[in-house]
């Protein structure tokens, strides 16, 4: 039954590809598109303060600081972000691996 069901599949082939249908490829594939011109004031501006205490990386796009980032001498890094947009700067956590997995009890004695 298999062979029989092939069989059919490879006479049909011919009968769906047309010869008008096939288009050439070209030679050299097109260039990439342009790239949009460089807009500096998209890109943030990092301000570095070190002092003995702690490290701090304040971020600003067309001179408005959003973001601050605190790594003390001792201790984890930290983040005070103005979320609302009006200067008031809320800790906050920024986490690379944000899932905590549930961690249940099965059974105990």
């Amino acid at each position: 039954m298999r062979r029989l069901l092939s069989l059919a599949c490879l006479i049909a082939l011919p009968v769906w590809a047309q010869p008008g249908d096939a288009q050439p490829l070209p030679a050299v594939p097109p260039p990439p598109p342009e790239m949009e011109p460089f807009d500096a004031a998209l890109e943030p501006q990092v301000t570095i303060v070190r002092n003995e205490k702690e490290t701090r990386e304040e971020y600003r796009i067309s001179g408005r600081l959003y973001m601050v980032k605190v790594t003390p001498a001792v201790g984890k890094p930290y983040y005070l972000v103005d979320r609302q947009g009006n200067g008031v700067m809320i800790e906050s956590e920024i986490n690379p691996h944000p899932v905590s997995p549930p961690m249940w009890i099965i059974h105990s004695w």
